[in-house]
């Protein structure tokens, strides 16, 4: 077997690129559908496709935004307009966001835990394919992704819970390196 040496450099280096940094262009349809793809290949025991995504894009993300403020606005009646407007930019300015929803259903022998698992490789491949075809990408969840009304409005059924939000364009800074966990202090070896 031979090694890969440019998906080793690639996993070794990837960074996330914030969303205030992401800005058109996005992916096409084409170049989603492969992201789509790419990101659905995930661990999924006896095939249960425990995840469902939500695609926001175009005037959407600001439909999206403005629904978001309207919700703040109404659970927090004190909020500024300089917070509003925060909620109002929630899905820009990157071109595209994927909601990943986790779906577990019931299974005598697939736990919730392994299907939530699943949903967040979803939420990780996503990443993996939009850097995979030079775009950059963001892997966040908000408060809207635990608010039920929020949750709601975004296009979660009952039973369904948002894993991730990830956004995706063209990177507009090239971040510097993160520190690395320290593996002495995490890893241990088990010897019976």
């Amino acid at each position: 077997m031979s090694k890969n040496v440019e998906l080793i450099k690639y996993l070794t280096t990837r960074r996330s690129v914030p969303l205030p940094f992401l800005s058109e262009p996005g992916p096409n349809k084409e170049e989603l559908d492969l992201i789509l793809s790419i990101g659905t290949r995930v661990p999924d025991h006896a095939k249960l496709c425990p995840w469902r995504l939500i695609v926001i894009q175009g005037d959407a993300r600001k439909r999206a935004g403005e629904k978001l403020a309207q919700i703040a606005k109404a659970q927090k009646p004190e909020m500024s307009e300089e917070e509003l407007e925060v909620e109002r930019n929630q899905f820009l300015p990157a071109p595209l966001t994927i909601g990943v929803l986790s779906v577990p259903v019931e299974h005598q022998k697939v736990v919730e835990l392994e299907q939530v698992l699943s949903a967040g490789n979803v939420a990780l491949n996503l990443v993996h394919g939009a850097n995979a075809l030079g775009f950059a990408a963001h892997w966040v969840t908000r408060w809207f992704a635990y608010d039920p009304e929020a949750t709601a409005m975004l296009g979660a059924k009952e039973g369904e819970q948002f894993v991730a939000f990830v956004h995706i364009g063209t990177p507009q800074t090239r971040l510097e390196d993160k520190p690395k966990p320290d593996l002495e202090k995490l890893v241990s070896t088990w010897e019976g």
